[in-house]
């Protein structure tokens, strides 16, 4: 029995034991998400595979296994899942445009002393790839927020159907505003902790500041927070009118 087993066992009791059926359904959410993403890596190696698309088609089937496959269909799943797909739609534009700027796609001067014994000529766009991941680590963080936006919604709605549709969009905006301090600081302080080493490294090698901040692999991870954080950013207003815009429709139906 080894660690990642005694980890994964550990980790299933307190997601049962605290969240109940819902908690044992996101445990095995993580095990279809790291098959969408494994399959979805297999077969952007192939040189004709646009890996744009598979990406947004990942990151759909993603939405559908944390959203309705945890919570699933209702109202708050499907203004979240709805919302999610139109920030990464506006995000995408942004995110290729950058990544092909920034000149970030590729590997980094540091990782070329381990590359050197493979063959660097793969035959893939690099430039989509790059964006291709950094919409990959966006994905959490914006579905996170959009049912945390939409849930609380939903509760406002179900204890008071007269409340006006403005109200609502101003209780999600204010939710939101709660949470965006806290899910940036998450994805900051992950890339500190994922990239310690290499900040240590860094050091070690005496790189200045401006180094620092003009190495390939330090700028691809801020460009990938900063996309995560405006990501998080967005989805608070899309997520606050379309739940506010689908709760009102639905009362004006039922009367």
């Amino acid at each position: 029995m080894n660690a990642l087993f005694c980890l994964a066992v550990i980790l299933f009791i307190l997601m049962v034991v605290i969240g109940g059926k819902k908690g044992a359904k996101s445990f095995i959410a993580l095990f279809l998400n790291f098959a969408v993403l494994l399959l979805t890596i297999l077969i952007m190696t192939d040189p004709n595979a646009n890996p744009i698309i598979l990406t947004l088609i990942a990151c759909t089937i993603i939405s559908c296994i944390n959203l309705f496959f945890i919570n699933e269909v209702n109202n708050k799943t499907i203004t979240a899942f709805v919302s999610t797909l139109i920030t990464l739609a506006i995000l995408l534009f942004f995110i290729v445009v950058v990544t092909e700027k920034s000149m970030i796609q590729g590997f980094g001067e540091e990782e070329t002393e381990e590359l050197s014994m493979f063959s660097l000529y793969l035959g893939v766009d690099f430039v989509k790839i790059g964006a291709a991941m950094i919409i990959m680590s966006t994905i959490g963080a914006i579905i996170d927020v959009a049912i945390s936006i939409a849930s609380p919604m939903r509760e406002l709605y179900n204890h008071n159907q007269q409340v006006s549709r403005k109200e609502l969009f101003s209780f999600g905006i204010s939710i939101g505003r709660d949470i965006l301090g806290t899910n940036t600081n998450t994805l900051f302080f992950a890339f500190f902790g994922g990239y310690l080493a290499m900040l240590i490294w860094f050091k070690d090698l005496s790189y200045s500041l401006g180094d620092i901040d003009n190495s390939k692999i330090f700028s691809s991870e801020m460009i990938n927070i900063l996309c995560a954080g405006i990501g998080v950013a967005l989805i608070i207003p899309i997520t606050s009118w379309i739940t506010a815009y689908y709760l009102d429709k639905t009362r004006e139906k039922s009367h």
